[in-house]
């Protein structure tokens, strides 16, 4: 039997768990107070206090450290990197502290878990960060010669929607033609072909969500960013947190949506009935890739519950492939069986090096 503590840090939280194998024991989610989050300088500042809120759960539940046999923690913001787990090491944590893509409260989870698992002489890994990039080179070209596609989404649940499907099916990850979706306040998609992630459809590149804006005509946007007169900041904000459904129709709760829907709100119907036709189409982007053969359509996330969302997008893909769905955001038990990957050695975990290059 292996015990595992798992760690996902947030902005403004910090999930913890522990598990025997796959099994959860129990989970928390340990809530920052804003006031005190913000006094803070920046993210990294924040290591002591969220590691003591860490050690402070697990006392509280009755658990000693020195029974665990790994520590995972979700992957923060690494410059690209192939799929999998990685054990962390000073390189890493120099990275993530200096030279991050973005500075985001997931870079301090390695931190964390290095910090409690050396004093205990175990290791502590990362698995499936938002920044694995296994993209085939002709997937990477855009137009503009210094502009290139890399990949980014929400790979964690998304591959472990993928390696679910295949081990309840019985079938071979490695020989599998995939598309998995992540459904939820942003939406991502990802080509999973004979074990690899050689292509994705990034959330600022194809399906709007509840918040986001997705794929916008670029002359358009150009034109419209120049007569706002709006600065790289505000941009990135209206993109990613005030588009989407709360730009259409003013509400992004999609469960809200649908009872607008069922109110028989024409105009939300349109907003949502629109979304999903952009899931679907980024969909059918991604099934040229492989020249249309593809084994399973998989669609995991929050919004993945809903059966008139997913039936949407199901009418519109099911001549590519058969849907599957698995819903839910399961981030907490992705990570786990990561770590039993690793410590049953099932998988092998990766040694992090920095990568000469880095993306535009």
């Amino acid at each position: 039997m292996s015990r595992i503590l798992v760690i996902n840090p947030g902005s403004k939280s910090t999930k913890i768990a522990m598990y025997d194998d796959s099994h959860q024991l129990w989970q928390q989610d340990i809530e920052h107070d804003a006031k005190v989050i913000d006094s803070f300088s920046t993210i990294y500042s924040q290591l002591d206090m969220r590691t003591e809120a860490v050690l402070d759960a697990v006392r509280l539940h009755g658990d000693k450290l020195d029974d665990l046999s790994c520590i995972m923690s979700r992957g923060g913001l690494l410059p690209p990197l192939p799929s999998g787990a990685y054990e962390v090491n000073e390189e890493m944590l120099d990275v993530l502290e200096h030279r991050p893509i973005n500075h985001h409260a997931s870079n301090l989870g390695a931190a964390i878990a290095y910090r409690l698992a050396v004093p205990l002489g175990i290791k502590a890994y990362i698995y499936d960060p938002v920044t694995v990039d296994e993209m085939i080179e002709i997937a990477r070209i855009t137009g503009i010669k210094e502009i290139r596609r890399h990949g980014q989404g929400h790979n964690l649940n998304m591959r472990a929607a993928a390696l679910k499907y295949c081990k309840d099916k019985g079938l071979d990850y490695r020989s599998q033609n995939l598309i998995a979706v992540q459904l939820g306040g942003g939406i991502t998609l990802t080509l999973h072909s004979n074990g690899r992630i050689i292509d994705m459809v990034s959330d600022d590149e194809g399906p709007f969500s509840s918040e986001r804006c997705g794929l916008i005509p670029g002359y358009k946007l150009v034109k419209y960013t120049c007569m706002e007169g709006r600065d790289y900041s505000s941009m990135m904000k209206l993109m990613q947190r005030q588009s989407g459904l709360i730009s259409l129709i003013g509400e992004g709760d999609t469960r809200k949506v649908e009872a607008r829907i069922k109110d028989g709100d024409e105009e939300a119907r349109l907003a949502y009935e629109a979304m999903a036709l952009s899931v679907s189409k980024g969909i059918a982007n991604l099934s040229v890739v492989v020249n249309g053969k593809v084994d399973q359509i998989i669609l995991t996330g929050g919004i993945a519950h809903s059966e008139y969302f997913t039936g949407m997008i199901e009418e519109r893909v099911k001549f590519i492939a058969p849907v599957y769905i698995i819903p839910g955001e399961n981030e907490m038990q992705a990570l786990a069986d990561g770590a039993l990957r690793v410590l049953s050695g099932e998988e092998n975990a990766q040694k992090y090096e920095e990568p000469a290059e880095r993306p535009f």
